[in-house]
C-alpha cells in the first residue's frame, strides 16, 4: 500500500463541508460519548496551544545575564528549543481547521511528532540548567536568567501534554474513539529476516577436465574442416559437399611459400577451395548467381573467401549469405 492510499484510507468519511467534517472522529467510535472543547479545539489542545504562546513570548527575553542574549540570537539553540515546537504546535492547530490537510512528518503522526518535539526541547533546558549549575558548584557566577527555568518547566507541561496526555484525565478524551487506520509503513511491524542459503556445490564433470580453450578449438577446426569441403555447382550456383567419387583431379590451392594460384591441367581455370581473407581497394558488389547485389565489400574490412574460381571469388558474409565477386583486382589476401 502506498503512502497515497493510506493518505485515502485515512481520510474522514464524512464529506460534507463545515462542523462535519470538523468533527468526523466524534462519530467513529459509538461506545464514547461526545468529545467537547473549545470550538473546534480539545481541552488538551487549548491547553498546549496556551503553553506555546507563553513560552514563544519568554523565548525572546535574554537567557544570560552577562549580556542581552536570547535563544533567537545563540547560534542554532532556537531550532530545537522553541521552533520544532512551533512546528508541532501548528500542525495540531492546521489539523482541526484543514482535516484534510498535513497528517504526518515523514513516518511519525502528528501527535507523535508533537511528543518528539516538546521531548527534545525539554532535555535542551535540562541541559543549560545542569551547565549553569556545574559552573555554580565550580565557584562560577550564576550565568542563566530566570528564561531558562520558565522555558523548562513550559516544555515539561507540553510533554506531559503530549507523551503522557492518553493517560492524563481529562486529557485522555483527546485520544479515545479515535478511528483505526492503516499504518505508515515505517510505522508496521518489521518483517523476519532469514539467513541466506549457502550455495550448492555442483558436482565436477568429465567436461570440466577439458582445458579453457579446448571447445573454442574444437569448433573452430570444425568450422574449417566444413569450410574446405564446399564444392560449388557452376551450373546452378548451388552448394555440394565435395565427395571421394569426383573425377576431377586433385590440385594444391597454391605454389609452396607463395599466394600464386596452380594452373590445372584441363582447360577450366584451377579452382581453389583454400579459405582466405581478402580486402578489396574500393567499395565492390557481392551478387548472387541472378547478378542482383547481396552486399558490398571495400578497404573499411575484410571479407572471408570461401572459394578462389581466378576470374572470382566466392565470398561468404558476416551473417552466413555466400556471394560472388566478379571484380578480383587489386585483392590483397590475408
Amino acid at each position: 500500500m502506498t503512502d497515497e492510499q493510506i493518505d485515502q484510507d485515512t481520510t474522514p468519511e464524512s464529506t460534507t463541508v463545515g462542523t462535519d467534517s470538523l468533527h468526523a472522529d466524534e462519530t467513529a467510535s459509538p461506545q464514547y460519548g461526545p468529545q467537547y472543547g473549545v470550538g473546534p479545539f480539545s481541552i488538551r489542545e487549548v491547553a498546549l496551544v496556551g503553553i506555546w504562546v507563553v513560552a514563544f513570548i519568554v523565548s525572546f527575553f535574554s537567557v544570560t545575564t552577562l549580556r542581552f542574549d536570547s535563544v533567537w540570537t545563540s547560534g542554532l539553540l532556537w531550532i530545537l528549543t522553541i521552533a520544532v515546537p512551533t512546528a508541532a504546535v501548528f500542525l495540531i492547530v492546521l489539523r482541526r481547521l484543514s482535516p484534510d490537510g498535513i497528517r504526518r512528518v515523514g513516518s511519525l503522526g502528528i501527535d507523535q511528532f508533537a511528543s518528539v518535539a516538546f521531548t527534545v526541547s525539554a532535555v535542551l533546558w535540562i541541559q543549560l540548567v545542569w551547565e549553569t549549575v556545574a559552573i555554580v558548584v565550580d565557584g562560577g557566577p550564576w550565568v542563566r536568567s530566570w528564561v531558562m527555568w520558565v522555558e523548562l518547566v513550559l516544555m515539561l507541561a507540553g510533554v506531559a501534554l503530549t507523551v503522557f496526555g492518553p493517560v492524563i484525565p481529562p486529557f485522555e478524551e483527546d485520544f479515545q474513539g479515535r478511528r483505526e487506520v492503516p499504518a505508515h509503513r515505517s510505522a508496521r511491524p518489521i518483517r523476519p529476516v532469514v539467513a541466506r542459503p549457502a550455495p550448492v556445490a555442483r558436482p565436477a564433470t568429465a567436461d570440466d577436465a577439458v582445458a579453457p580453450g579446448a571447445h573454442a578449438a574444437s569448433a573452430a577446426f570444425a568450422d574449417a574442416a566444413e569450410s574446405d569441403t564446399i564444392a560449388i555447382d557452376r551450373s546452378a550456383g548451388a552448394f555440394e559437399p565435395a565427395t571421394a567419387d569426383s573425377d576431377e583431379p586433385w590440385t594444391p590451392a597454391s605454389t609452396r611459400g607463395t599466394y600464386e594460384p596452380v594452373q590445372g591441367t584441363g582447360s577450366q581455370p584451377a579452382v581453389s577451395h583454400q579459405a582466405f581473407w581478402a580486402l578489396a581497394p574500393v567499395e565492390r558488389d557481392v551478387v548472387d548467381a541472378q547478378g542482383a547485389t547481396l552486399f558490398r565489400i571495400g578497404p573499411s574490412a575484410w571479407a572471408l573467401v570461401i572459394e578462389d574460381r581466378g576470374d572470382s571469388f566466392v565470398v561468404r558474409h558476416e551473417d552466413g549469405t555466400v556471394g560472388y565477386l566478379h571484380d578480383v583486382s587489386g585483392i590483397t589476401r590475408g
